[in-house]
């Protein structure tokens, strides 16, 4: 790992364009502030520096200090939910007493959806507790 670490930084250091790299989160030992990663001209080569934001603090950042980004990958099984039709019958949504338009029950489950754009109010659906007849209304 050290040895590929080494090259990434070396690549890292010729292309100027390339993002891969990461690192461990460090404070500044000044003032405590966070420490960024800052790539400066030195030469004719490209370094890289953990800057402090507030006080200027400057750290070399070493190919021992990057880390490589973790990939957890998931089997398509795990990807996907198969819900039964025993599941499909639990109703955990909550009750509103509305008046259903094709059967005239007073009871139905309620659930919004974000049907149009972020800035224009969400769409109320229903689902009647007897006949399963979905409506919405706008609001």
């Amino acid at each position: 790992m050290l040895i590929e670490c080494k090259e990434r930084f070396k690549r890292l250091q010729m292309k100027e364009k390339e993002h891969w790299v990461c690192f461990d989160m460090e404070f500044c030992p000044k003032c405590g502030m966070r420490l960024t990663p800052v790539r400066k001209k030195e030469r004719e080569k490209t370094v890289l520096f953990l800057s402090c934001p507030k006080c200027g603090y400057m750290k070399p950042v070493t190919p021992e200090a990057t880390t490589r980004p973790k990939v957890i990958e998931h089997p398509p099984q795990e990807r996907i939910a198969i819900i039964g039709k025993k599941e499909q019958k639990l109703r955990t949504l909550p009750t509103v007493k509305i008046e259903c338009p094709k059967c005239g029950n007073n009871l139905a489950y309620a659930w919004q959806v974000q049907t149009r754009g972020s800035d224009e109010s969400s769409t109320q659906f229903f689902r009647c507790t007897k006949c399963n007849y979905t409506f919405r209304e706008y609001t």
